[in-house]
Formats: C-alpha cells, structure tokens, sequence
C-alpha cells in the first residue's frame, strides 16, 4: 500500500470520507454491547453515530472513553459511559490511526491518547480502526514520528536514549499553552522520527524497555479490521 498522492488542496473529501468509513464500523455494534470509544476527530464521528443509532435503534450501549475529548464527545451525542474497573473485557473498540501499514500494523498516538487507547483496544474483543486512504503507507515511520508517553521526570533521559536508537526526539509543545503537551494520565509526549521502520514488533520492544517510558504509539498486531476511506467508497481490511 502507498500514501495517497493527492495534493494537500485536493484533501477536502476526507471529513465526509471519514463518516462513511465510521458509519461501516458502527454497523459492528450490537444491543448489550460495551464499546471502547477512541479519541480524536474520525473517533468522535463514530461516536456521534453510535448515538444516533442508539436512540434510533433503541439500543442499550455503554462506552468507555479513551480520553476527556472522548469522553465529552459520548456525553453530548447520549453515548451512556462506564469505566473498565466496571467493565474489564470489551465487545468491541472503535479508533482512528495515523498512519497504517499492509499487515494493519498503525501508529497512533497524535492526540495524545496512545496509553489509554491502546489498554482499551487491548480490553477489546475486536479492534475496529477508521482512516482515509492518505494515512496508507508501506511502511510504518514514513514521513511520520512515533508518539512515544514518558514520565515527566524520565523526559532527559528518555530523550538521550532516542537519540542512542538513532531517532529524532521532538518533545511535543502545546498550542494556546507554554511547555509541553500534558496526557490525560498526567505525563509528556516526546515524538520521535525513526524513517520507515522495517520491523515494527521488534522497535516496539525494544521502545518499552526504556526506564521512563510508559507507552508507545506502536500498535503491532491489534487491529483485526480497518475501514478505509477514499473520495468514492470504502475498503474493508482484515488482518490475516
């Protein structure tokens, strides 16, 4: 699979591009499910038409929101939340990505919300991800960083380990904010540049390791389906 060559001015089919892939993966959802809800703009769509459907359908649905955003956004379209202490296994996870690869392996993490999105889609019996065709690629790591969540107090040390592996360490600044982004989990972003990577799995491995680092936006093997938009239809992929 190659990126999308679209030029950036030929790009605005992918806000209505993306509720059509969301509307294919909310036709998973099932009266009595518990629902990981993802964070994010393509996630947010998703939980606007699970909503719907729910006061439509009539159906009794819970979710478990990845993030405050996420959480807001199930409250305003009547999406009944819960918690995974309540709830700890999961019917389903729908989430957005970005970026994917041919064997459905994603990096995630732009907004923030890699930690607690990648608990949820682990909790989850079926990972469902929602993305527009510009976010294929090859390779994971082209023309894209690894958003990686570090301990505010491991940040120094974290970073100098990054630059050891041979990547571009970025810490991640607020907008509206001065200093760092800060999680929901209370921790920083550091966004790092590896270039396309040849074996996903064993970064991701060697990423974990590092004293500080509380989690990847390397999401190896977890998606069993991606709904892929593009300007005139939607593709079903399924991991092999």
């Amino acid at each position: 699979m190659g990126r999308s060559r679209l030029r950036r001015n030929d790009l605005g089919w992918r806000e209505e591009a993306k509720k059509r892939a969301a509307l294919e993966a909310v036709k998973h959802v099932q009266n009595g499910h518990i629902i990981g809800l993802g964070s994010g703009s393509t996630a947010a769509y998703a939980i606007e038409l699970m909503g719907e459907r729910a006061r439509k359908e009539k159906l009794r649905i819970l979710g478990v929101p990845t993030s405050h955003q996420a959480f807001a956004q199930a409250i305003r379209c009547g999406v009944p939340v819960t918690t995974l202490d309540e709830h700890p296994r999961l019917d389903l996870a729908i989430d957005g990505a970005d970026q994917v690869d041919g064997e459905l392996n994603l990096i995630k993490g732009m907004g923030a919300a890699l930690t607690r999105e990648k608990i949820v889609a682990a909790s989850s019996k079926q990972f469902i991800i929602i993305a527009d065709e510009t976010k294929l690629a090859k390779k994971l790591g082209t023309d894209q960083p690894v958003p990686i969540e570090v301990v505010p107090f491991a940040l120094e040390p974290v970073t100098l380990k990054m630059r050891e592996m041979r990547g571009k360490p970025v810490v991640r600044e607020g907008k509206g904010k001065v200093g760092p982004v800060v999680t929901d989990n209370g921790n920083f972003i550091v966004d790092v540049n590896f270039g396309p990577i040849d074996t996903p799995k064993e970064l991701e491995s060697q990423l974990r390791v590092v004293p500080g680092v509380v989690e990847t936006g390397l999401f190896v093997g977890m998606a069993d389906i991606v709904y892929v938009s593009t300007p005139k239809a939607v593709r079903k992929l399924e991991r092999k």
